[in-house]
């Protein structure tokens, strides 16, 4: 491993910590105008990575820090729970927010709140904290249960997807979120006795499957068009094997749609946010999906992936949440440029998968 990637992966490590409040939060960005806030999406993503690095400590506290944010909202979640049972949509003001301020509170700007992929990647997340000899306490225990209990019920409600936008459809990413984590409450909750999100996992897979479009996942059931988020439904969800048919040929679109020749990776073919740009952790994502498939090549794929993440590092080795070199809609990155600035510098999500992709590297060399 280089010394480039040593350091930018010892200085993640600090760029993290040094972003985590006392609460447990993760701020997303300190100096972008709009990522002042905890998103539970990236901070399970986050707590993952320092898990895989030995910061464990600092992983409980963000999962300390979302179970005190879902058992305030008991009340909220219950409500939507029987909303649902009902067949009534659930109001979003009794959904769970996206992002919350430091202390757990709700933001009282306008933002697409309503999206279901954050509490299942932190069931997720916390099933991965467990098994890596993090404790289930009885605080953890029941904010886990509620969330698993709130996701079997709205799963398939239609909810703002994982940029936060198009919430009149059920995405495939999302749902894909869902399902690892009530698999992973499954095996960290269920104790043998049927709960209400027994085999919901194994109807979320079947959804997918069903929904293939030629082959391959689409960005969500009628859709053409692909997602580069489905690339987590291999890694590190792993709720689809590398091998697999449906995920091979997922994967294969999304190196023909969205993958530039370096590796730089896109989000979708109709993205304008910052023109449509490269994000560094959708690179190191595709990173970490040859990583673990390990066919011939893909080891070498991995390391460009690696590269190209480190060539986006500036002076003080802080990684950004997307670069528009070769941005898809070019036309579009002064609107964003004027509305917000530029695009954030850092974004501790980008740090945290760069961190995964090379804890991964570091132990195929080992």
């Amino acid at each position: 491993m280089s010394v480039q990637a040593r350091d930018l992966a010892r200085g993640s490590v600090e760029l993290i910590l040094a972003n985590q409040t006392p609460s447990g939060a993760f701020i997303a960005s300190p100096t972008f105008s709009q990522y002042g806030y905890c998103w539970l999406r990236d901070g399970a993503f986050t707590a993952f990575a320092l898990d895989l690095v030995g910061e464990h400590a600092a992983a409980a506290r963000f999962h300390d820090w979302v179970t005190e944010v879902v058992l305030a909202r008991s009340g909220d979640l219950r409500r939507a729970i029987e909303s649902v049972r009902r067949g009534e949509p659930p109001q979003p003001n009794d959904c769970l927010h996206c992002r919350y301020a430091a202390d757990g509170s709700e933001s009282l700007v306008e933002w697409p709140t309503f999206q279901l992929d954050g509490p299942g990647i932190w069931l997720w997340a916390l099933g991965e904290h467990l098994a890596g000899g993090g404790e289930l306490s009885p605080r953890r225990t029941a904010a886990a249960r509620l969330a698993a209990e709130y996701l079997a019920a709205l799963w398939n409600c239609p909810s703002y997807d994982a940029w936060e936008e198009s919430p009149e459809s059920i995405h495939s990413s999302t749902v894909g979120a869902i399902a690892a984590g009530l698999r992973a409450a499954e095996r960290y909750l269920d104790e043998g006795v049927a709960k209400p999100w027994s085999g919901v996992a194994d109807i979320i897979v079947r959804h997918l499957r069903e929904s293939a479009r030629d082959g391959y996942l689409p960005k969500w059931p009628g859709s053409a068009a692909v997602d580069a988020s489905l690339l987590w439904l291999g890694y590190p969800y792993r709720l689809f094997a590398p091998d697999d048919p449906l995920f091979a040929a997922t994967l294969a679109r999304i190196e023909c749609d969205l993958v530039s020749a370096d590796r730089g990776v896109h989000r979708y073919l109709d993205d304008i946010y910052y023109g449509g740009g490269e994000w560094a952790l959708l690179t190191a994502a595709l990173g970490s999906v040859y990583a673990e498939r390990d066919a011939p090549g893909d080891r070498e794929r991995a390391r460009r992936c690696l590269a190209w993440i480190e060539r986006q590092a500036d002076g003080d080795g802080l990684l950004p949440e997307q670069v528009a070199e070769r941005a898809l809609h070019p036309e579009w990155v002064d609107h964003w440029v004027r509305l917000w600035g530029p695009s954030a510098r850092p974004l501790v999500w980008s740090h945290a998968t760069y961190l995964v992709l090379h804890h991964q590297l570091e132990a195929m060399n080992r």
